[in-house]
């Protein structure tokens, strides 16, 4: 049980060899940690339906995004700050009107299998 950390050495096991095939499964703490944010942004249905909008159809405005949801042009605009501060989508400024899209590829595989 060689990956077993020093805290949890002394616990009692049944397979070992599997709870070290878990523990390298699990891999890092930090990945998990990322993933689990990914999943929560989409765990709201409104910013999963604004995530599967812009995936299936490019770039689209705040506006655009609120009549293809049923959202308000507010509510919109700060599911897309939230998921534009983890790094999910960024925006595109043309003139006025800012234009916004997925950006996170480890996000678009997920949103593939919706």
């Amino acid at each position: 049980m060689h990956l077993v950390p020093a805290d949890r050495a002394d616990r009692r096991t049944i397979d070992g060899h599997r709870v070290c095939e878990a523990i390298a499964a699990i891999g890092d703490a930090d990945r998990v940690r990322t993933w689990a944010g990914r999943f929560s942004l989409l765990a709201d249905a409104n910013r999963l339906a604004l995530l599967l909008a812009l995936h299936r159809t490019g770039p689209l405005a705040v506006s655009d995004l609120a009549v293809a949801t049923g959202m308000n042009d507010p509510a919109v605009s700060q599911a897309l700050r939230l998921l534009r501060a983890a790094g999910v989508v960024a925006g595109e400024k043309e003139g006025r009107v800012v234009r916004y899209r997925v950006v996170d590829a480890e996000v678009r595989a997920v949103l593939e299998l919706c």
